[in-house]
């Protein structure tokens, strides 16, 4: 190992041209296979039609409907480990979150700098509720200055992931509850457009109801509380 130290980007300029290709694909193929076997999987759960519903099933969906350049924005909570786990990347597509720093409520206003930013390319903030009740007024931010994000919305009532953490210790959930708050009036109350959905048919509708408006909209998608992001052994159909 060599430790080096630089601006990132000339680094790696320097660095791009001593590389050579490797000869043996083994891991590569075994990492596609498995990638190809866990696509498939979240196919399947992407066509269940369960209630309430399955939080995978709303990121699939948003994840074939919008643009190959558009930016994503992740909130915190366990609708970033359904994002991380079921949106199908592309080449051109952005992609940003807290990752470890485990940051409740940015989601909006990653969503709101990377439209300032990039005005040209759709800017989407995947949230669930708990989080973007901590900061939802920036939705008026985004109306004031005529921004057209887009809000996917997992809304289980619930903070999820901390009610997850607390059952894997052993503790009785405690403060994980939320009370039910009508998303899709707040946003249209703001100057934006609101979705709902809660049954399967009703997912894509409204996501490319949202996708299509000129203004800043808002999905709201009612999901199951007790799904829990599950790793690829545990994910059942």
């Amino acid at each position: 190992e060599v430790g080096l130290a630089g601006d990132v980007k000339a680094t790696l300029q320097g660095l791009l041209p001593l590389l050579r290709p490797k000869t043996d694909r083994g891991f590569l193929a075994a990492a596609q296979q498995r990638m190809a076997e866990w696509n498939s999987l979240l196919d399947a759960v992407e066509n269940t039609a369960r209630l309430p519903l399955r939080p995978q099933m709303v990121i699939r969906a948003l994840s074939d409907l919008i643009a190959d350049d558009a930016l994503i924005s992740l909130d915190c909570g366990a609708n970033t480990h359904f994002a991380a786990r079921c949106l199908r990347l592309r080449a051109n597509q952005g992609f940003t979150g807290t990752g470890m720093l485990a940051s409740m409520a940015p989601g909006l206003s990653y969503a709101i700098a990377a439209q300032l930013a990039y005005p040209e390319r759709q800017s989407i903030a995947i949230v669930g509720d708990g989080g973007f009740a901590m900061l939802m007024a920036e939705l008026t931010t985004a109306v004031a200055h005529r921004l057209p994000v887009k809000i996917v919305l997992l809304k289980n009532n619930s903070l999820a992931e901390v009610m997850f953490e607390q059952r894997e210790v052993g503790f009785p959930n405690y403060g994980c509850e939320l009370s039910p708050i009508d998303f899709v009036a707040f946003a249209k109350a703001c100057g934006a457009d609101g979705f709902p959905c809660e049954r399967p048919e009703e997912v894509r509708p409204a996501i490319q109801a949202a996708l299509a408006s000129p203004r800043a909209a808002l999905i709201e998608a009612v999901v199951d509380a007790e799904e829990k992001p599950a790793k690829p052994d545990e994910l059942r159909v």
